[in-house]
């Protein structure tokens, strides 16, 4: 098992959506995503900054190939159509990143 964090800012004005839209995630893209291995997946919010943390710990083997699976699916592919005009990415960020990796530099079970 992995453990995985992520962050990105969040445009003021879409808070209040961004909150809505995640009480009733899509019944499909919660299956999407654990059918690509992810598992104790939370999302929380830091106000008035506007900063999103995301975690998850990955189950797979081959999380490359699970992404790409996640990202070819036409219900995830919508469901990010009506989250990213919510976000606003960090400038320094990798270069095929939306969601800002981060490295995990501390854990205690």
């Amino acid at each position: 098992m992995q453990r995985m964090g992520m962050a990105i800012g969040l445009n003021a004005e879409k808070v209040q959506e961004y909150k809505t839209l995640h009480a009733d995630v899509w019944p499909g893209v919660l299956k999407m995503i654990t059918e690509c291995n992810i598992r104790n997946y939370s999302i929380f919010l830091k106000e008035p900054e506007n900063i999103l943390f995301g975690y998850w710990e990955y189950h797979g083997t081959d999380f490359a190939a699970d992404a790409a699976k996640m990202a070819a699916d036409p219900e995830t592919q919508r469901w990010w159509d009506v989250c990213m005009p919510c976000q606003k990415p960090f400038e320094h960020r990798g270069p095929d990143e939306w969601w800002a990796m981060m490295e995990e530099v501390f854990h205690l079970d």
